[in-house]
């Protein structure tokens, strides 16, 4: 895996164009003014996702719009409503009555589907930001995409052939064999030899390319010993290949308390799935919070851009949140297609405008809008 493509420049990109719900809408919008900016030469194509899709059709991730995402370059991807809704709940929505759907998040199916196994995500402090926990914080995290507790094995109620066998082979689980199997609920966390190895290996191949000093794996193996035990011990074994960059590990609950402490310390992190998003999170609040945070889900043949933030309904047709995230989901997406001088020119210009302090948004104590944000942006390329 590299966190960029083999796609020949001077080509005309084919792009998924993923605006999702509420203020994803908004944010692809601004990304768009600065792609235009930079003519890059590429095609944009629609695709419906979303929460909107689920209400109508009972799937918010259409097969439609999987074909589009087997024939294109890369996409870009806005925001999309999840909710935990159950096939009771769906009897609510008049469109899905009677049919016993359950809501399924589009992107985590995105990333099975098409093997998107890193998730990176940048977290930088560009000075000027008022947000900045500290100036100096130049870190990347990442988070395995595919597995571990996001892997979709689940289990409400708990069936009895399940909970039969699990009484037999599991002496732990012997403390729920009195419970009714309506009381309890059961999520299985799966950890692969492959799937470890592979974001492991993408995380020093991205320390080796870019010149970092150090990796540090995340984990909890010393209470969830199968499947995080496995990750570390990949890891480790990962880590003999790259002799000249440093390779350490600490439980997560620890790292969030060191990432606070001493930031600058940190390099290159990578953790399990559910680990990875948390960690990500705390990163990118420490760089001025998720208006900031931008994403990209990388496999070996697609690679999919976003924000990290969510729809935020309460904001949608407002044009007021920020879209610095996902002009720097746009700039990795260049990245990722070889049009390097680009990606640069995009992050320049971001950093100048926050440097400014000229043009902001409400997150960052400002007035301006969405769009005269992205405007900004766009007029220092």
């Amino acid at each position: 895996m590299s966190v960029s493509s083999l796609k020949p420049q001077g080509k005309k990109y084919k792009i998924a164009w993923l605006p999702g719900d509420g203020i994803g809408i908004e944010v692809l919008e601004a990304a768009k003014i600065v792609l235009d900016k930079l003519q890059l030469n590429a095609e944009y194509i629609h695709g419906d996702i979303g929460w909107e899709f689920w209400c109508k059709e009972g799937e918010a991730f259409p097969m439609r719009t999987i074909d589009l995402l087997g024939s294109v370059d890369a996409a870009m991807f806005g925001a999309i409503t999840s909710k935990p809704v159950k096939a009771a709940e769906a009897e609510l929505v008049p469109e899905l009555k009677g049919k016993g759907m359950v809501y399924r998040s589009p992107i985590v199916r995105m990333r099975q589907l098409f093997d998107l196994y890193t998730c990176l995500r940048p977290c930088k402090a560009y000075p000027g930001n008022p947000l900045n926990f500290k100036t100096e914080i130049d870190l990347v995290v990442f988070r395995e995409n595919t597995e571990g507790l996001y892997a979709g094995v689940e289990f409400n109620p708990v069936p009895q052939e399940l909970k039969d066998t699990l009484l037999k082979i599991s002496k732990p689980f012997t403390a729920f064999k009195d419970v009714p199997l309506d009381q309890y609920a059961l999520t299985c966390k799966i950890n692969t030899k492959k799937g470890s190895e592979r974001i492991v290996r993408a995380a020093f191949e991205y320390a080796k390319k870019y010149g970092r000093k150090k990796v540090t794996v995340i984990h909890k193996a010393n209470v969830v010993r199968a499947t995080e035990g496995l990750f570390l011990e990949i890891a480790k074994e990962v880590a003999k290949d790259y002799p000249g960059i440093k390779c350490d590990d600490a439980n997560v609950d620890a790292i969030c308390m060191w990432l606070l402490k001493n930031p600058m310390n940190y390099e290159v992190l990578v953790a399990t799935n559910l680990f990875g998003d948390i960690i990500s999170d705390l990163c990118a609040q420490m760089v001025g919070g998720l208006g900031f945070g931008c994403s990209g889900n990388i496999g070996t043949k697609l690679a999919v851009f976003e924000p990290t933030h969510g729809s935020a309904p309460k904001y949608a047709g407002q044009y007021k949140v920020n879209p610095i995230a996902t002009i720097l989901a746009a700039k990795m997406m260049l990245t990722w297609l070889g049009e390097t001088e680009k990606a640069d020119k995009v992050e320049r210009a971001v950093a100048a405008i926050i440097k400014e302090g000229k043009i902001r948004t409400y997150d960052m104590g400002g007035t301006n809008t969405t769009l005269e944000m992205a405007e900004a942006i766009a007029k220092k390329l």
